[in-house]
């Protein structure tokens, strides 16, 4: 049997498998790498929401030789990321809520280098996290041709690649159209993530996104920290300040500082925990 914890950060939902105590799961060693050896069709199965648990993908929590713990990320499609904000804010409240740790500051391995996480606790329980990014690095805007029309796009990397599209009305963004068709944009090497901003006023952004291997998610926390900062570089949002980006599942605090680091600020809830019967997803 395999533990895990569906866990959520404002609606971009995991399950979290812990790979690093046999106290969690029975026969730890042979699942884990069973489950490793078929992580793609594993991922598939588990994160289909008519047959398996339902998710956005799956996050393993690993040791670490380097941080307090180290973490993966496989979107619903079996590709793996190279990091999830929101993703992090759980795998902070999970270590924290299930006794590895009495730190409220630490620092997760992903595969965009070390994050530092500090956690604010209320009642013995992480209640909220606040995320250091690192710096968000805003590229030139470029003019691409897609499904027919000329889009203007701000290419951001937090990490991983975003693609930041300005409109005057997220909600109608064409997600399933434009969206999925940027992510496979040759522009883009290896994909993006594709994010519809609109600019509200007064440091507070709505967005929507359509994310790379996983479609569309009520939230992406890189997402909303790549548009927070393309709107501080075109002057519509105030830097060293909280940005709220409002996405489908929840409000995001974000704060683009003049040196480019950004802090991401949201909950991180636990939704319930269950088992599955092997990690071969048969």
């Amino acid at each position: 049997m395999l533990y895990f914890s569906k866990m959520t950060g404002i609606g971009n939902d995991y399950v979290y498998i812990n790979c690093m105590d046999v106290k969690m799961n029975l026969n730890v060693k042979t699942d884990i790498e069973i489950l490793k050896n078929n992580i793609t069709k594993f991922t598939k199965k588990i994160s289909n929401r008519n047959f398996g648990v339902g998710s956005d993908g799956i996050i393993l929590i690993e040791n670490s030789n380097i941080a307090d713990a180290k973490m993966r990320i496989f979107n619903s499609d079996g590709s793996e990321a190279k990091m999830c904000g929101n993703g992090i804010r759980c795998v902070g409240k999970y270590l924290f809520d299930k006794g590895y740790t009495t730190q409220k500051n630490l620092k997760i391995e992903t595969l965009s280098g070390i994050k530092t996480l500090s956690l604010s606790v209320k009642d013995g329980k992480v209640r909220e996290v606040s995320v250091h990014m690192g710096k968000a690095v805003v590229g030139v805007e470029k003019v691409l041709t897609v499904c027919g029309q000329a889009l203007r796009c701000i290419p951001v990397s937090v990490g991983n690649p975003h693609c930041v599209v300005f409109t005057e009305n997220a909600e109608e963004a064409p997600l399933t159209t434009v969206g999925a068709a940027l992510e496979k944009h040759p522009a883009f090497e290896g994909g993006v993530n594709a994010e519809f901003v609109q600019f509200l006023g007064n440091n507070e952004l709505r967005m929507r996104v359509w994310e790379r291997g996983s479609g569309i998610t009520l939230a992406c926390g890189t997402g909303a920290c790549a548009s927070a900062a393309a709107a501080v570089r075109e002057g519509l949002c105030r830097p060293g300040e909280d940005i709220q980006v409002h996405l489908d599942g929840g409000t995001l605090r974000i704060c683009v500082f003049k040196d480019g680091d950004v802090v991401m600020t949201g909950p991180a809830e636990t939704v319930y925990e269950g088992e599955t019967t092997d990690g071969e997803a048969e």
